[in-house]
């Protein structure tokens, strides 16, 4: 029986692995589908389409996109207060005077906070923790940004913190780390709900979905 190469399982390698025989190696093609690949969600045939995509097109675009790149690379940096992504240092929402500074909204990512502004409707301000408690991964509280939580509800008048982690086992622990962690505090402590989407059907909800959107219901009549 014929030995597997040798080199790395799944994922990129094995991918990798797989159009060698397309796309000779040490030319620019191959370069940038490997490249490509290594990009969230990015597939071979993904990338393969990307690259093929902007050989077409004209080289100006070419050029935008990786002068794009490089001045976020250059210019992005991690706001000291909140450590979201931003070019200035407070960012935006911290410097903000309109902001609600009374209300904190902890989330996992950077890409989570900029989902709740874009939805609107949210005027307090963030705090990014850099993930989530994941002891499987290695992930322990050290590796995020709690002590600076601890310190700004300390140091700054906050009566509300919204756990806006994901609804995972690895987000709803560090919901709990948060709840424990903040007992002595004299601040609110509130969960995004979580349960049936707008336009969807009961009919299509999973067992565990209808069970928070049983627990997270609101009251309507008051009696």
């Amino acid at each position: 029986m014929q030995e597997e190469p040798s080199g790395e399982v799944g994922g990129q390698g094995r991918r990798a692995l797989g159009f060698q025989r397309h796309f000779p190696k040490r030319t620019s093609q191959h370069a940038l589908i490997v490249h490509l690949m290594k990009l969230p969600t990015i597939g071979r045939k993904s990338a393969e389409r990307l690259a093929f995509h902007l050989l077409k097109a004209p080289a100006e675009q070419a050029e935008e996109l990786s002068a794009a790149i490089l001045r976020m690379k250059e210019r992005l940096g991690y706001c000291s207060r909140c450590f979201n992504v931003t070019e200035e240092d407070p960012c935006p929402v911290c410097r903000d005077p309109n902001r609600d500074t009374k209300l904190l909204c902890v989330v996992e990512e950077a890409m989570d906070a900029l989902a709740i502004e874009s939805a609107g409707g949210y005027r307090g301000r963030y705090h990014v923790l850099g993930g989530c408690l994941s002891p499987l991964k290695g992930v322990t509280a050290s590796d995020l940004h709690f002590e600076e939580l601890e310190r700004r509800v300390a140091e700054e008048e906050i009566e509300e913190i919204i756990l806006a982690t994901n609804p995972t086992v690895d987000g709803e622990a560090t919901a709990l780390y948060i709840t424990q962690q903040c007992q002595s505090r004299e601040v609110r402590l509130s969960r995004i709900a979580m349960g049936l989407p707008m336009g969807g059907s009961l009919e299509y909800a999973d067992e565990q979905t209808l069970q928070q959107a049983l627990l997270g219901r609101t009251r309507i009549v008051d009696r």
